[in-house]
Parts: C-alpha cells; structure tokens; sequence
C-alpha cells in the first residue's frame, strides 16, 4: 500500500493526479487529506468526498493519531505528501508528529520507508531548504514540483503528469505519462 498524503498547498491537482494513476497502475492507496488541503481541493477543483474515495482504497482523518498507518507495525511500501506545505516539512524534520501526515512520515523514515515529499512553495527560505536538507540526509526524497518543458507540453495537464510521472520514476512504477528526454516522438 502506498499513503498519498494531500496537505494545504495550492497544487492539489498533483494529488488527485497521482492517486489517479497509482489506480490505473493497480496500487493499492491510503489517502490522508489535511483540513486546509480540503478547502483548496474545493477552490483548485471542486472534487466531492465521494470522488475522492473512489480513488484510493481506504481514507483515513488526518487528525486521528491511532490510525493503523500511524504504527511501525503497518505495512505500508511508501508515503508521498504532495503537495507539501513548508509546515509540514518543517514538522517532519523536527520530529514533531502531531497529526496523522507527520506521524506516518516519522514511521516512514524511523521505519526505513521511502517517503517522498512534493514541496509546493516559492521562493524558499534558508529555513525551508534547511528542513528540506535535514529529511533529504534521513532519506527522505525532495521532489519539487518543478515541471520541464522538453516533452514539449501542450497543456496544464502534461505539466501535472510529468510532475507526477516524475513520483511515479521514484517509486519504481512503469508509466507513459511524458516523453522521456532524448526519446524518440512515436
């Protein structure tokens, strides 16, 4: 199982793209969704609940600290926080596990689990990229939402599938979502 964990930073897209095409890739998925990142979901996209359920296999409240995804003991392969506010990266590299996000992120890493965060914030401050560093050495992967432009986009949504290809690259999962660089155009 994969935990995608949406949190309340514009570019939520990334987020419902992702669990999208972990769906269409057959992973199984935790959804974990702060209540800040609800009301930019309904200011970014307008998606219901319901919607959003039909994309993951099991929904968890991102304030409830006994969830199963909590403990060691949960079997989860990967988390991936996207979009990641400064304020949770900042929490996860202080420790501080106060609600459902932090605390799987801290198993993830305690446990030796690839986490990738998707940071969504500019420009940075010394701090941001200090927090960022600090959970890069503990193993955590940094993964900017920074799209390229050499697959030549058409659109908005070939900018949010290369982002999300690219998270899809680091958890070893086969996609077709952009134009590799130097492929050839079919």
């Amino acid at each position: 199982m994969i935990v995608v964990a949406i949190t309340g930073a514009s570019g939520v897209i990334y987020g419902i793209r992702l669990l999208e095409a972990l769906k269409e890739a057959g992973k199984r998925t935790a959804l974990l969704v702060t209540e800040p990142a609800r009301i930019i979901i309904d200011y970014e996209l307008d998606i219901s609940p319901d919607e959003l359920k039909k994309l993951c296999y099991r929904i968890y409240d991102s304030k409830d600290l006994t969830a199963a995804i909590n403990s060691g003991s949960c079997r989860f392969e990967s988390m991936v926080i996207v979009p990641a506010t400064m304020k949770t990266v900042s929490a996860i590299s202080q420790g501080y596990a106060s609600n459902a996000v932090t605390r799987t992120a801290d198993v993830a890493l305690k446990e030796h689990r690839q986490l990738v965060i998707v940071p969504r914030e500019t420009p940075l401050r010394q701090v941001h990229l200090e927090n960022m560093l600090k959970l890069s050495q503990e193993g955590a992967i940094i993964l900017p939402a920074m799209p390229a432009f050499y697959h030549q986009p058409k659109s908005m949504e070939d900018l949010v599938d290369f982002v999300v290809g690219k998270i899809l690259d680091v958890l070893h999962i086969d996609h077709h979502l952009y134009r590799r660089w130097r492929e050839e155009v079919p």
